[in-house]
């Protein structure tokens, strides 16, 4: 990748806590960034400030594309006009 390009929308899936030892939540996050180490950075200062007290970050990648179905299209466009898109779900037992 040379300077003239883009970077992809890059996607970071985990865990998120609202409070120290309550439920689970699953994350996704996406959002634009020079690198993983500020993406990670810029991922955990926007939940911290959605008010989530924990957050355990499991995989980080760049994606091939705009996704098909909401709410992932929707955060995809977020990200790209350099917002910080968080999608929340219910946590598998």
């Amino acid at each position: 990748m040379n300077d003239n390009e883009e970077r992809p929308v890059t996607i970071i899936t985990g865990r998120v806590w609202k409070k120290k030892g309550g439920k689970p939540e699953g994350v996704h996050v996406m959002l634009m960034a020079p690198d993983d180490d500020s993406a990670v950075r810029k991922a955990l200062d926007s939940l911290a400030a959605e008010g989530y007290a924990e957050a355990e970050l499991d995989q980080i990648g760049d994606m091939d594309g705009a996704p098909d179905d909401e709410p992932h299209l929707s955060a995809y466009q977020g990200a790209l006009e350099g917002e910080v898109s968080i999608i929340t779900f219910d946590e598998p037992i």
